[in-house]
Formats: C-alpha cells, structure tokens, sequence
C-alpha cells in the first residue's frame, strides 16, 4: 500500500488537484501564474534564481581625469554593497578602458565584444552613467522579475512631445508611440539579446553616420522596425536625487543634477568668444546683451563686419552660411595672443546659443585647466567603422588653454573656411588621442526638443536656436541665474 505524505503544506486531496491542473499553470516572465481558484506557493522557480554575478555592469566612463574618479567610485560603491551582502562580486567594467576604439562610447560598436566575453556564462548587462547610484539588492530584486531566457530592453522610458530634429523626425505622427531610456537612471540588456544583436552587427555592419542622441538611436536599433523589442519600462530605475525620500522603493538614483566639486571659477578666468554676422546683429546680439552676455567679465563678438556700436571684430575671414571653419580657427589663434587677456578657458558660442555662464563657473571646478579638455554635448560621425566625436558647436564649445595649445601646434587646420568647425576639430582631437568630454548640461538645440523627464532632473548649462520661441522667456526659464546655484556654492561639494 503506497503512503503518501503532505507536501509543501498541501493535503493529499490538494496536492493531486494541483497535480491535474499541470497543463493550464502558465509562466510570466518568472512568476506562476496559477488560476484563481488555485493558490500555490510563493517559491520561485529555479529559473529566477539570478546570481549577482551573472550580471555584467558596464560603466559608461570617460578618459578625462574628473570622469575616470567619478566612474571609480561607483564602482567602489557596487563592490562594497557586494560584500555587505555577502555575495561574490559581480564584474564591473569601465567603458572607456575596454580599447582604443573611439566608437566605443556609442554602445552599438561594443556588443560583440561583450557577447564573446560574456555570452555564455551570464544574463544580464547593466549599464550605468557614472552619477547613476544604485541599491544593488534592490536592482538584484527587480532582475529577478524578468525571465532571463527571453530578449530583454528595459530601462526607464522617455518619448517625445512633439517630432524633434535631434531624432530626425522619426515618429512624426504619433511622437509619444515611441520610448526610449534615460540612461542615468541605468538600463539593461538580456544575454539572448545582447547575442542577437553582436550576431547582427557582425553580418551587417553598422553604417557610417551620425551619433547624435545615443539613446534614442540604441533604441530604435534594438527595435527594428518593430522587428526587436521595445523598452520594457521598469518603475524602480528612477533619476530621482539619492536621499529624496520619494527614492526609498527606487533601485537606482542619480548622486548630483548638478556637479560642484569646490570653488566656481572665477568668471575673469573664462573668455568668451561669440561667433555672428552682419544680418544678425540687430537681432541676436541683443538677445545676448540682454541675457547671459551680463554675466560675462571678458567678451567678444567676432563678425565679418566691423560695428563699433556693439562692439563687433573683423577678423578678416568672410562670412558663410555653413561651418565657420575658418572663423573658428581665426578665434582660437587670438585667445593665445597678446590681443586678449590670458585666461585658463575658453568658451566658443553662436549667437543664438543661450547659455547661464554661473553653472558653467561651477561645473568647471571638477576640471583640471592644465589637461586638454573640450567639453561641451558630444556627437558622433561613423563610430561604427571607427570614426571621431566632436563637440557641437551650438551648445557651446569649452576648452583648456592647454587643448587649444595642443590643437594649433598640431598644424591642423580648415580644409576650407566654410567646413563644419566642430567636426574638423573633432578630427583634429582624435588624431592627437585628445578625447572630447561630455556634459549632458549642454544642449543643442532648444529646450522643447528634448522629452519633458529628461531635463526635469537637469541644471541645463545651455540650449541652442531661437526658432519659433521667445528666446528671452527660455533664458529666464532654464538658465537664469536662481537660488539653486547660490546654494550650490554654499554648501555642496562633490566628494571625489
């Protein structure tokens, strides 16, 4: 006779019923789902057990000396929490010390490499922005939702408002259709995915073009044309501050809107140069003389026509309706002559760049004027086939007295004055291994053509263009100088 003991809290009755139901128990990402009438256990099944080192975090680090100390940090904090968990530590790579490929901040470019390392042995890459923070327990808790099995894009969703030039107009009709990830609050990949995706990019190259908003273009990528996943959003990756008590149920935080890292510097120690022309001196110039152009101690407005009444200088290269090459050039040579006061900065701006030269002062205290650094919102051309970044120009371009140096005794130069000046600089960094430095505090292009979250945990730095605003109404908006920055200089500093 055949004895049979309770299982799991079941009667004998019980445990033959659920028995029979075998064949309707459906699974959910990980989760059982069992009809209503049936309760089972509440013990996960062996495929949501994720070991903390099945997950690959990937740091998007930078070479500049302030972004290499901000990356370590993080990932000093993740090793700490390992041990406080007692877990194995899981890998934590630094994107900028994986090779020498320049594409490789643009993500796409990466994935073979991270299949062939990790495709066999591991389940997710996590992504992190070096001022993302993260409960690692937490994030541990929320992978474990997600069927590791399966191709996964999750991360916390942006969409447009309206059709934007920085995406190219994609999704003209329905612009909100369309979701992508904030990349500080972290996103992540599934293994399957990742392999998928190196497969491709190994049978299709990627094609030679413009890096110009990375995580909207990583985005419809993994997409393809509704080929691939969308973004799965996840409530706990969040981009809320660290210590707002509203984060207790987030898994990841941003440390800083705003990076202060000592004294501001000292506006005397930035010059100011900004590119116009003759048609837009009654109209722009004035924008700037009424808004950020007050704030600056040393400024000059360069023109292809001499007015005393501004006033604007001739520097003797012609006007053109693209690039500026030459003008750009022509303004770099002065700010290391005698012409102009010695200063340890330089700052290159359109006339309808709209800027708060405050942030900028303290932002500038995390870096090192003696380095080569130019700073600014950076783009990129052809990183899938090597390629270089550049920092675009109508954001404002930054640079250390030692990058314009390092640029002019090089010997390169405009091809012709009407050369996009921002990506012949671009070239001429990459060729002297001098990398261009991202801020996300400078802008392009206006402030309605970026999602509405993205910029709700910013202190914009810049915005760029005064089609269809009120130009003057935009400055006093995002950038006037307010309380914020005040208090900024009072009491915080960035621990490094």
């Amino acid at each position: 006779m055949l004895f049979i003991k309770c299982l799991n809290g079941f009667s004998v009755t019980q445990y033959f019923f659920l028995w029979s139901l075998v064949g309707f128990i459906t699974v959910k990402g990980d989760e059982v789902e069992i009809p209503a009438k049936v309760h089972g256990t509440d013990k996960p099944s062996s495929e949501s057990q994720l070991d903390l080192r099945e997950v690959v975090f990937v740091i998007q680090s930078q070479r500049n000396s302030f972004h290499v100390r901000q990356a370590e940090k993080l990932r000093k904090d993740l090793l700490l929490q390992t041990q406080t968990l007692q877990e194995s530590p899981p890998v934590i790579l630094l994107l900028h010390t994986l090779s020498d490929n320049e594409g490789d901040w643009s993500i796409l470019p990466l994935l073979p490499r991270l299949s062939s390392q990790f495709g066999k042995n591991s389940s997710w890459i996590m992504f992190l922005e070096e001022d993302t923070r993260v409960k690692l327990q937490k994030l541990h808790e929320v992978l474990k939702k997600f069927d590791r099995r399966k191709e996964w894009f999750l991360g916390k969703p942006l969409h447009d408002e309206e059709s934007t030039i920085i995406h190219h107009y994609a999704f003209s009709e329905n612009p909100t259709a369309f979701e992508y990830p904030d990349f500080s609050a972290g996103w992540a990949l599934s293994i399957p995915l990742v392999n998928r995706l190196a497969s491709k990019i190994e049978d299709e190259p990627l094609k030679s073009d413009f890096t110009i908003d990375l995580k909207h273009e990583v985005a419809l990528y993994i997409w393809e044309d509704g080929k691939g996943p969308r973004l799965t959003g996840v409530p706990e990756l969040c981009t809320l501050a660290e210590h707002n008590k509203r984060a207790q149920s987030c898994a990841t935080t941003v440390s800083s809107h705003s990076p202060l890292c000592g004294e501001p510097v000292k506006i005397e120690n930035i010059f100011v140069a900004v590119k116009t022309c003759k048609k837009f001196h009654s109209d722009r110039v004035p924008v700037v003389k009424k808004t950020w152009g007050k704030q600056a101690s040393l400024l000059e407005y360069y023109s292809d026509y001499a007015d005393p009444s501004i006033p604007t200088i001739n520097l003797g290269v012609p006007n053109t309706e693209r690039g500026h090459c030459g003008k750009t050039f022509a303004i770099l040579r002065r700010f290391l002559s005698s012409h102009v006061p010695k200063t340890d900065w330089l700052l290159i701006v359109d006339d309808d760049t709209l800027i708060s030269l405050p942030r900028l002062q303290a932002l500038l205290s995390c870096y090192e004027s003696s380095e080569p650094l130019c700073l600014g919102e950076r783009y990129g051309y052809g990183l899938g086939q090597g390629g270089y970044s550049y920092i675009t120009g109508g954001g404002g371009m930054l640079f250390s007295r030692e990058a314009v140096v390092q640029l002019l005794s090089s010997g390169c130069n405009c091809y012709s004055n009407d050369a996009p000046d921002d990506m012949v600089l671009g070239m001429c960094l990459n060729s002297l291994r001098v990398p261009v430095t991202h801020s996300p505090l400078f802008h392009q292009a206006r402030p309605e053509d970026y999602a509405r979250d993205f910029l709700s945990h910013q202190i914009p730095i810049s915005f760029h263009k005064h089609w269809n605003i009120d130009p003057i109404a935009v400055f006093n908006k995002w950038l006037k100088n307010d309380k914020h920055t005040e208090e900024l200089q009072k009491n915080t500093k960035e621990e490094l």
